[in-house]
């Protein structure tokens, strides 16, 4: 087994191992948010090896967090996971055409620096109109910040889908703001979760990047 195989295991085998302290050492989170922990490790640490099983993972891991959504009436969260659901099922789909020969990893492309400026700045300013939106029209217990981790990741999640590795830095800026947002809450699990992810995303940026760059000697 190579080092970068023992390193996934590892990597992986401490996200769930923080999720499962996590949730002993706070009573009052559910079983659900440890279920949903474990289910979002599995599936991001998937991706981050642009293994096409992060799919998987993925449908489950949406079912249990929208319904913890629900509960703390996080409404740009839940409508954020439909559309996970939905672009989940056309991302296995393109995955599939991008396989490599090595098994179930796929293939990976970058974008330009014009591309990703315009994509920052039309996420920022479509954040704040639909913060503002939730804040008027609904009881949304944190608009703003429910509305900074949607909007992104509505960026994110298509561009990891067309397997663009940048999409790892929208990521990480959804995930940083995600912990917030849980913490907040009250919900330490899913806190713990996303304070993971952040980790997940600086190694799965180092993954993509070599990923690309054995498509390119291929």
């Amino acid at each position: 087994m190579t080092n970068r195989k023992w390193f996934d295991y590892s990597f992986l085998a401490l996200g769930l191992l923080i999720q499962v302290v996590t949730y002993f050492l706070m009573p009052h989170d559910t079983w659900l948010s440890l279920l949903s922990g474990c289910l979002g490790v599995c599936s991001v640490c998937l991706a981050s090896q642009g293994n096409i099983l992060t799919y998987a993972f993925g449908f489950a891991q949406v079912g249990t967090y929208t319904y913890l959504c629900y509960t703390q009436r996080f409404y740009g969260e839940i409508a954020m996971n439909a559309y996970y659901f939905i672009t989940m099922i056309y991302g296995v789909y393109v995955w599939r055409r991008r396989l490599s020969e090595s098994k179930n990893i796929i293939t990976v492309r970058r974008l330009k620096l014009c591309t990703i400026l315009l994509l920052i700045v039309s996420t920022l300013v479509g954040s704040w109109l639909v913060g503002w939106g939730l804040e008027r029209w609904t009881d949304d217990t944190q608009p703003y910040l429910d509305a900074f981790t949607t909007m992104p990741a509505l960026v994110a999640q298509i561009l990891m889908i067309l397997a663009f590795r940048e999409h790892w830095f929208f990521w990480l800026a959804v995930d940083i703001l995600s912990v917030a947002l849980w913490l907040r809450a009250g919900d330490y699990c899913m806190a713990v979760q996303y304070a993971f992810w952040c980790a997940n995303c600086i190694y799965g940026l180092h993954r993509w990047k070599s990923l690309q760059t054995t498509a390119q000697t291929d």
